[in-house]
């Protein structure tokens, strides 16, 4: 009898934000793709030795379940970049979170700029395209 992976993890359904560019219209937009993530059973731990070894080479992952993705900008549908069809979630851990890319985005600007230490080319008021 084979080895049955399906018997040793438990599905969820998951819904995770992700960026990609239409390759048609070229603008790029957030889209939510679904994903299925399986983590493994610690329950149905297998007693064989062969089923054992497998068992414990078993990691938690994410599988992408939408293979196509319609552009809301211009309407059509395109194909999701294939590499990223499978993620390991002890992976993601390392991943900076969405919510720290947010909060360095809202930051507060820098210092203003001293214009006293700029060049005179810099501060000259321009004269036009004669100039």
């Amino acid at each position: 009898m084979a080895f049955d992976e399906k018997a040793y993890f438990q599905d969820k359904p998951e819904t995770r934000p992700a960026r990609y560019p239409c390759p048609r219209c070229k603008r790029t937009n957030e889209y939510a793709i679904r994903w299925m993530r399986r983590t493994k059973r610690k329950d149905r731990q297998p007693q064989g030795g062969d089923d054992r070894a497998k068992y414990d080479k078993l990691r938690d992952h994410l599988l992408r379940l939408d293979d196509e993705v319609i552009c809301k900008t211009c309407g059509k549908k395109f194909e999701v970049p294939p590499h990223h069809s499978l993620l390991f979630t002890d992976q993601l851990d390392g991943l900076p979170k969405d919510d720290d890319t947010e909060a360095e985005a809202n930051a507060p600007p820098a210092a203003p700029i001293d214009r006293s230490r700029l060049p005179a080319r810099f501060t000259k008021p321009t004269k036009g395209w004669r100039g």
